[in-house]
């Protein structure tokens, strides 16, 4: 009998803010742009991508282009999608020997 698998999709598990929250700290800790607007997109197709899209002004097909992680987003869009999914991007001062 053959073992049946099925891909994982992290956005099916992304269903409390906590998570959501500590989902989007780790991918900001990465410090990739493509990855943290792909992590922004996982999130956004926990919420629902066709209310996002019409809460940020876009359409759903662009949103999802933006953020694939291989769209090159502007930096007011991830702000708007940030807002509308109820989270903030917060400047935090980085110590000199990890500032490099």
């Amino acid at each position: 009998m053959a073992l049946e698998t099925h891909p994982f999709d992290i956005a099916e598990h992304l269903d409390t803010e906590e998570g959501i929250e500590e989902f989007m700290k780790a991918a900001f800790e990465e410090g990739d742009a493509a990855f943290i607007a792909r992590s922004l997109g996982i999130v956004a197709r926990a919420r629902g991508m066709t209310k996002l899209a019409r809460d940020v002004g876009v359409n759903r097909k662009a949103l999802y282009t933006a953020l694939s992680g291989e769209g090159n987003p502007e930096f007011a869009t991830i702000l708007k999608v940030m807002k509308a999914l109820g989270l903030e991007l917060t400047p935090v001062l980085v110590k000199a020997e990890d500032a490099a």
